[in-house]
């Protein structure tokens, strides 16, 4: 039997499992399981896999999309790119690390690009972050990350947001878990107040379906679009390459 699943800290929120499960039961995929795997800190890997020699493929969520990298074996082109990871086949003994969420997160915001967007913010730095942006490049648009910790080059302090930003901006893209399941009265701290009907507000965050976030830029006015699409995306995608 093969397995498969997917490593963070809290898994109670994630849809993976139901998804796999339903994917292997509409494809009649009869040798293969899919599990989660809560690891309280990612130097547990080593024993998730030494204690489950079968598992073929890990997708990985918060928080450790970078902090796995120093555990993999090779590196492919996706993960070099935006400095994250979100799925490794194991091959041969190896690690071999992917990331599925740039492509997926690309094909998501082209389906709902309704404009010419010119300036897009991104709310976080971390790891779906690094995707994101490096999404945008593709499309050679704008953008600036605002972030609680500043770290990259390019991140800029979140204090420095106010409303003549928000209003001037026609993308607000949230990658940070904040009002994610449980904690759905949360949403991240921006003057929502100048948002505008020409924006769009993005969040990855899939459960709730309407995040705060959400729904406090459909208040103004604004289209909104949350993360399930992008996360089927990725999940396929991930299937690919455990196949390949």
């Amino acid at each position: 039997m093969k397995k498969y699943g997917l490593i963070g800290k809290t898994l109670k929120h994630s849809f993976s499992k139901k998804y796999f499960e339903t994917k292997f039961k509409d494809e009649n995929i009869t040798d293969c399981t899919y599990d989660l795997y809560e690891l309280e800190k990612i130097e547990d890997i080593k024993t998730l896999l030494q204690s489950n020699p079968e598992i073929e493929g890990l997708n990985i969520t918060l928080p450790y999309k970078e902090s796995v990298i120093p555990f993999l074996d090779e590196l492919d082109e996706s993960v070099k790119d935006t400095d994250a990871c979100n799925c490794i086949k194991v091959e041969n003994g190896k690690l071999i690390g992917y990331n599925t969420d740039k492509e997926g997160f690309l094909e998501a915001f082209l389906s709902v690009m309704i404009m010419d967007y010119y300036k897009v913010i991104i709310l976080g730095n971390g790891g779906a972050s690094k995707a994101v942006a490096a999404a945008l490049d593709e499309l050679s648009l704008d953008y600036t990350i605002y972030a609680r910790n500043p770290r990259g080059k390019y991140d800029v302090d979140w204090k420095e947001i106010n409303e003549d930003i928000i209003s001037d901006t026609s993308v607000i893209i949230n990658t940070t878990p904040v009002g994610m399941w449980p904690n759905v009265d949360e949403c991240p701290d921006i003057p929502y107040n100048a948002i505008t009907r020409v924006q769009l507000a993005f969040d990855l965050i899939y459960n709730p379906e309407q995040s705060e976030f959400l729904k406090r830029a459909d208040a103004q006015g604004a289209e909104t679009e949350n993360g399930m699409y992008m996360l089927e995306l990725q999940a396929d995608k991930a299937w690919e390459i455990f196949n390949s």
